[in-house]
């Protein structure tokens, strides 16, 4: 019995030993994508893809393939981002206005449009409050009493979520917040952006086939519902 189980331990370590170690990619995203999109959708990717040990690193500042050792990015702007990068269409930046359900008037769904600028309004670095006012709610701003400031847009988002004052995001990074009710939509109006956001990596990838895994996961999760 016990040459067996010796061999039956033999067998399993030589099974480890064939299995090919998983490999090893880093992608680059904001804070906010990080924490909005991505983690909540982690498990889902482990799942399918148990063979890529993905690491993220999360910063707002532009972090560089060649430096940084970056395999895929998902970033915020406008092309073209470089001759030597292939570029996908994420999401389109569509901001709308969102607040927690105690800041709506009574037995209303909406605050109304001359009201919005007499509540605290959460800022972040983009600072569109104003020109969301002109094109989407068609007022245009007069004076702010109150507002709060966020150097990120994830930020801004929780501090709306805990009924802080109203906050601009893109819609898909708070469609599981609108879905569950954490958040609601003050004004039915919403403004296209220009600043879009897109899976980028080189055309010359490290390791091709594990990042075109991560791509197209990235890809097919963008036109799922939210979670």
């Amino acid at each position: 019995v016990p040459n067996i189980r010796r061999a039956f331990d033999l067998i399993s370590e030589a099974t480890l030993l064939l299995r090919p170690e998983p490999a090893r990619l880093t992608i680059s995203v904001t804070p906010t994508f990080a924490t909005k999109w991505l983690i909540p959708r982690l498990q889902d990717f482990v799942t399918y893809n148990p063979l890529v040990d993905l690491r993220v690193l999360a910063s707002e500042s532009l972090s560089s393939f060649q430096v940084d050792g970056v395999d895929i990015a998902v970033r915020q702007g406008r092309p073209p981002f470089g001759a030597g990068l292939m570029v996908d269409l994420l999401f389109p930046q569509q901001i709308i206005a969102v607040c927690s359900s105690a800041l709506l008037p009574h037995g209303t769904a909406e605050i109304a449009a001359t009201e919005i600028q007499h509540h605290v309004l959460l800022h972040d670095a983009h600072n569109l409050w104003p020109e969301f006012m002109e094109k989407a709610v068609g007022l245009k701003m007069t004076t702010e009493l109150k507002r709060m400031r966020f150097n990120q847009t994830g930020l801004a988002i929780d501090a709306a979520i805990a009924g802080q004052g109203i906050a601009l995001a893109s819609r898909f990074l708070v469609a599981a917040d609108l879905a569950a009710g954490r958040l609601v939509q003050p004004v039915s109006g919403e403004m296209r952006g220009t600043q879009d956001f897109y899976v980028v990596m080189p055309r010359k990838q490290r390791h091709p086939e594990p990042t075109q895994t991560v791509r197209q996961w990235l890809l097919d999760a963008g036109e799922r519902p939210p979670v």
